[in-house]
């Protein structure tokens, strides 16, 4: 298995351990009721672009030095990134009517978790598929899981968990000895 950064290891236990406890413990008191929305959109925002931006750092400096294959995950990193915020934006504007700015960024956060195990193997034009269709498979997720009436508040299953998995097999699908030789390809 590649995986660069720990796209494995961080998201996809995470998530499914998510989903896991949700599943256990069940709903919160009041759920389906009322909205829980999100309390603050401009601090969801912020935080969303300090780990973008902290992000970077994590997967470049997987590389474990100042060398190209860290400025290939750079690249692949912000842009899958940017990708997941579009698409995600996308679809919900199709499904929901207007996009949203806590769309956007929920997609960038499942482009960053998608990316994570592929940054050092895979080309630019690769990471905007992977940023893409994580885009739109975890926003379905979150349907799925609104839709079956889980109360996961986070949605860390649909944007880690599925997003990570999604990662991980896109690292497969389009890993490039060129850009990192030492994927055993």
């Amino acid at each position: 298995a590649l995986d660069f950064a720990g796209g494995t290891v961080v998201h996809i236990s995470s998530g499914f351990a998510a989903l896991a406890l949700a599943l256990v413990i069940g709903r919160r008191v009041g759920f389906g009721k009322y909205g829980m929305e999100p309390a603050n959109i401009p601090w969801s925002i912020l935080g969303a672009a300090l780990l973008w931006f902290g992000w970077f750092g994590f997967n470049s400096g997987s590389a474990l030095a100042a060398n190209g294959l860290a400025a290939s995950a750079f690249v692949t990193t912000n842009t899958a990134a940017a990708a997941g915020a579009l698409a995600w934006m996308l679809v919900s504007w199709v499904h929901g009517g207007k996009p949203s700015s806590l769309g956007f960024v929920s997609g960038g956060v499942v482009g960053l978790v998608a990316i994570t195990p592929a940054a050092g193997y895979v080309t630019p034009m690769a990471s905007i598929i992977i940023g893409a269709v994580a885009g739109v498979i975890c926003y379905s997720a979150m349907l799925f899981r609104q839709k079956k009436g889980l109360d996961e508040s986070l949605d860390a299953w649909a944007c880690h968990g599925v997003g990570g998995l999604w990662g991980a097999l896109a690292t497969g699908i389009f890993a490039a000895a060129a850009i990192n030789g030492k994927s055993g390809l």
